[in-house]
Parts: C-alpha cells; structure tokens; sequence
C-alpha cells in the first residue's frame, strides 16, 4: 500500500513538473509572438515612445562605447518607456553595437522590448573636404555604397530589432553644405532597398524612408520642389520629416520671444506662451509637407523623425542671444511634442536621449552638446524630474553614476537661470 501510495505521489510530482515546464515554454512563446512587431505596428503607436540616440561619451567618435555601457542605456531608455531607437549611420561600430546590446538583453530578458531605425549616412563627392577638391553635390560619395550595403547585413542579422532603414540625415537640405546630395540620390536607394524587399533579400515588413529636415521634404522654398522629390515622396514607406523650432529663434524668430500684448504677463507666463508658439511652429512645419505630400496625390505617413530643444548655449540661443536655452524651456518643449505626437498618432524621435560632447568638442557649451534629456554622467534634466522622484531609474547606472537630479533638485536654482525672451517687434508669420 506505502508502495502504491509512493508510485501515485512521484506521478502527481512528474506531471506537475511537466505542467510547468510547458506552461513556462508557452509563456516564452507568447511573449516572443507579442514582442515581434513590425513597422506598421510601432510607429505612431503611444505605447512604443521614439527617441534619437548616440551612447558617446567622449569628445571624439574614436572613441566608441561599449557594449556594456551600452546596455546600461539601453535599461534607461527601456525604464522611461522607450521603444524606438534611431542611430545616424554604420560606418562605426556604435551602431552594429547597439544592436548586439539590444541582442543581449532580449536574450537576458525575452520581455525586453526594443527596436531600432537605422540610418544609412549618405553625402556627396569630396563631402567634408575629405576628397581632392570641393564638395560636389551632384556626384554622390563613392562610400555610400559600402554604407547601404552594411545597413542591409545588419538588418537581415538582426531582424527582429531593425524595423526601419533611414536613408540618409539631413542629406538633401541645401543648408548641409558640406555634404548635401541631390534627391535622385537618395532616390536611387529608396529603391535599391524596395527592391531587395521585393526580392525576399529583406523583410518585407521593414519600412524605409529618409530623415530630413521639413522643407526637403517640399515644406519649405520652391526650390526642392523637383520631380525627384515628388518620386521619392511615393517611393518611401513614410516621410520621416525634422522639425527645429529652437533653431529658429534664432534665424527665423516671428515666432518668438514676448509679443506687445503679452508685456503684462508674468514672467513664467511669458515663456509659457513662447513655448506653446514654439509648438505651434513646428505643427506648422508639419502641415507644410503634409500639404505638399497631398498636392501630388500621396497619402501616407509621417512621423516626426528629429526634433529637440537645448538646455544651453552660449551663441545664438543663449544669455547674450534668443535667450531660448535652458532646463525649464526644454522640458515644455518635450512635453509639448509628446502631447502632440502621441494624439495624433504619430512617433516622435526625439532629439536626443544622452548628452554627446563629440558635437562641438571645441566649444563644451555649445548647444550641440546639450540637447539630451539626461547629462553625460547621467543626470536627470528638469523634464524627467518626476521620473526619478516615482523611483523608475531605482538601481540603474550611467558612467558609474546612479540617476540623480540636476542642480541637486533644486527648482529654485534652476530658475534662476531661465531667462525670458525679448519683446518681439517682428510681426507674426505662423
């Protein structure tokens, strides 16, 4: 009877090990199925926030990060409920590196959750002066080849994260003198990369667009508006436009600073009502390329693909400029497009996670240097405050550094150094 009793005992135990063990395979299965998402499914989808990431630390790209630190981004960026991830090019390593740390964390972790646009960095002949002459903006750089062919190999090695190819940043906006190409150009391998889809030589499902700024896009001057463009807008899966209301404070301000009915307003008033113009702005640059997207008969997406606000500057944005450079306008700003982009059901890649001092290495105050929402040592900027107060950095690292406040969480010492814009003699233009 002790025998039979033993034999019924160590059955139940099997089955309910067995039990487990396919309860536990099906929750994996689950998972991995809901996690395995394409384009369609996270862009402009609110769950999946977008951000613009470099993970440089030092003052010169030689110096690549590792996949270490890395991946203690990658948790910080996971922790504030990014998603969405867009890197600038392949031609070094930080790219294929960001990938394998995402790799590494998923393997760690089948819930984590993170997925890239990868950029595909394309310029002109003789770009930067690199070559024997000037810059050539009607020949493409010989390079770009080599660079679309790296962005393909890391797309099909890392399918399950690279959900979007960007080909090129800022290549076709005539500003970008020093390398700016045509848009036969950027056409020219908008189609390479749909016709390797096509081909079953990439997914089917990844999405490709460019990344520029809104008047390439056919928002801006009659000049872009070219037959190569119109082609380009139909080849994309999506527009992924730019869009800087900072900037122009500075070269374009009819928007900015404290307008003659406003003079009575308190001071944080005054920057509130700039800030919400500011925002204005850049909807404004958006229905210029949706209006011109729709003149030629298109109807598809567009996502905000860069836009971003500095914390400081000491040229055109700061103290002795627009005034429009601090910790609290930055955090409005942020605020501001989030609130837009997720109601309207569009991503939003913002300009930038982490502070890079590469940038303008030769000026630590420039503006390029600070566009992040945390520091290089990873502190908090004024728009994330409250994150860290919920406890949601709890145990993470940057740089060896826990996830602290700026200015020591001191709101009164921050003010302090928010200024407010001048009274705007320009008429309004929006």
């Amino acid at each position: 009877m002790n025998f039979i009793r033993t034999k019924i005992l160590m059955l139940a135990v099997i089955i309910a090990i067995v039990g487990c063990a396919n309860k536990s395979k099906k929750e994996t299965e689950t998972v991995i199925k809901e996690t395995n998402k394409t384009a369609a499914d996270i862009l402009g989808n609110p769950d999946y926030l977008a951000i613009s990431y470099g993970g440089y630390r030092q003052i010169s790209r030689d110096y690549q990060p590792t996949i270490p630190e890395l991946k203690d981004d990658m948790k910080i960026l996971s922790a504030m409920g990014i998603k969405i991830l867009r890197t600038y090019n392949v031609h070094y390593a930080h790219a294929s590196n960001v990938l394998e740390a995402i790799s590494q964390l998923k393997k760690e972790d089948p819930a984590f959750e993170m997925y890239v646009m990868l950029g595909a960095w394309i310029d002109c002949k003789n770009a930067f002066n690199r070559g024997n002459g000037e810059p050539d903006h009607n020949q493409e750089s010989e390079r770009n080849a080599i660079e679309m062919e790296t962005a393909v190999a890391l797309s099909n090695k890392y399918p399950d994260i690279v959900k979007i190819i960007a080909v090129g940043n800022e290549a076709m906006v005539k500003w970008a003198t020093s390398y700016y190409v045509q848009p036969v150009v950027i056409l020219k391998w908008v189609n390479y990369l749909q016709s390797l889809k096509k081909e079953g030589k990439l997914s089917k499902d990844l999405w490709i667009t460019s990344s520029d700024n809104f008047a390439s896009w056919g928002g801006g001057d009659s000049e872009y508006h070219v037959e190569d463009l119109n082609k380009l807008i139909k080849a994309v899966d999506y527009i992924s436009m730019h869009t800087y209301p900072m900037h122009d404070t500075h070269y374009n301000p009819a928007f900015w600073g404290v307008l003659p009915n406003e003079t009575g307003l308190s001071d944080i008033e005054k920057i509130d009502a700039a800030m919400l113009r500011a925002k204005e702005y850049a909807i404004s640059q958006y229905d210029s390329v949706f209006n011109y997207m729709t003149s030629l008969g298109v109807s598809k997406p567009i996502h905000i693909g860069e836009t971003g606000w500095a914390s400081v500057s000491n040229e055109f944005y700061g103290p002795t400029g627009s005034k429009a450079t601090d910790e609290y306008k930055e955090a409005l700003y942020y605020n501001h497009m989030r609130d837009w982009t997720n109601a309207a059901g569009m991503s939003c890649f913002y300009f930038e996670a982490f502070d890079e001092q590469w940038k303008d290495a030769q000026n630590p105050l420039g503006s390029e240097n600070h566009f992040g929402l945390f520091t290089l040592n990873g502190e908090a900027k004024y728009v994330l405050w409250n994150m860290v107060d919920k406890g949601i950095f709890k145990g993470l690292t940057r740089n060896g550094h826990s996830i602290i406040k700026t200015y020591n969480g001191d709101k009164n010492a921050l003010m302090k150094e928010v200024l407010v814009p001048k009274v705007n003699a320009i008429k309004q233009k929006i």
